[in-house]
């Protein structure tokens, strides 16, 4: 019997091994590309182009700078980073990724692996870091649940925790053309890269 094929060719012209995915398969291109199409809700957000998980994560990467003012720009990286692996594998919500099992929790994991490595993170993150990036995480989700994925203040608190003013105050979601968020995202990837440096 014919194995499935288990592995995705990239614009770049790599091949990615879903199975075993190793760092020199990885290039940026690819993920900014592959992010900034990935509609994050499903694709249930208000307005002319779906809200991407590429601008998720710029937004993720604002966010951690602006609660760890002091982390370094390897941290910072990693957050743009956090949802990286949705550039194969897409953008799925917690009760389908539930409905699936572990077998999803390992794919990511080796994505990741293979990304972090591919950009001078460690393979697995330190445990307070993970947390920090989190942290980001969920206050990204409040605010594209309130202004962009109809949800109000308290189902927002509910969900995802009541916000400090402090960070929220002024946080607007913007939905762009996949095009610029592409370029942005490959852009702020390189700027962490060179303030690695």
């Amino acid at each position: 019997m014919k194995q499935p094929r288990a592995w995705q060719r990239m614009l770049s012209g790599r091949r990615l091994d879903l199975l075993d995915p190793t760092p020199v398969d990885i290039e940026v291109e690819d993920i900014a590309h592959g992010l900034a199409f990935v509609a994050r809700w499903n694709g249930q957000t208000q307005g002319d182009f779906a809200y991407s998980v590429a601008e998720h994560s710029l937004l993720v990467e604002d966010l951690f700078a602006r609660m760890n003012p002091k982390a370094p720009a390897k941290w910072r990286l990693a957050a743009l980073l956090h949802d990286a692996p949705e550039y194969v594998i897409g953008d799925m919500i917690s009760p389908v990724k539930a409905a699936i099992g572990p077998g999803y929790g390992e794919l990511d994991s080796r994505l990741t692996a293979a990304i972090h490595l591919r950009f001078g993170l460690p393979a697995t993150l330190p445990t307070s870091v993970k947390k920090q990036i989190k942290a980001a995480d969920r206050v990204s989700a409040w605010a594209e649940a309130v202004q962009i994925a109809g949800f109000d203040v308290a189902e927002a608190n509910r969900f995802f925790g009541r916000q400090k003013p402090e960070l929220i105050d002024g946080l607007t979601i913007a939905l762009r053309p996949p095009v610029a968020v592409r370029a942005d995202f490959t852009e702020r990837h390189a700027a962490l890269l060179e303030m690695m440096q």
